[in-house]
């Protein structure tokens, strides 16, 4: 239902922080996005539920914006981790990142039935942020495009202060 990515960032990822509704892999509600390399760019694939509808046939633009937001984040802690000389699956733990800014584009209604792929080209634009140039595919027609900025998330996340 969700990914032919066999090596994702986000198996990487420390469990208390793996509860994304977008790509945590242990909410079992959330959609459980898988993002992985495809030579230099990166990769998500997912197959939207019935549930995910805007009007008959065509998906929801939330999920679209979903996709975008949780490829992009999750394709910064890809190149961070690479850029640290590891690859999802070596079993080191991924940096996590949060969205700094997100931008979506909705070029064409999104046809509903078809996997979705998130293709994302990568922008390192300081050491602890990238942008990240996102394309949402239905087969070969391009539906969205957006833009991530991702800042990689302090030490102190989610502790009380």
């Amino acid at each position: 239902m969700s990914s032919d990515v066999l090596h994702a960032i986000q198996d990487c990822y420390p469990d208390d922080f793996s509860w994304c509704y977008g790509c945590g892999r242990l909410n079992e509600l959330g959609h459980q996005f898988r993002t992985g390399w495809n030579g230099d760019q990166t990769v998500t694939i997912y197959t939207p539920k019935a549930e995910h509808t805007a009007i008959p046939g065509f998906v929801y633009g939330g999920l679209i914006a979903s996709l975008i937001d949780c490829h992009g984040t999750g394709s910064a802690s890809l190149a961070l981790h690479r850029k640290n000389g590891h690859e999802p699956g070596d079993g080191e733990e991924a940096p996590r990142f949060v969205t700094a800014s997100l931008q979506v584009n909705f070029q064409k209604p999104t046809p509903q039935g078809q996997p979705l792929k998130a293709m994302g080209t990568i922008e390192e634009i300081h050491p602890k942020k990238f942008a990240i140039h996102v394309e949402v595919f239905s087969g070969d027609v391009c539906c969205a495009t957006g833009k991530v900025v991702a800042a990689k998330m302090p030490e102190s996340f989610g502790q009380s202060t």
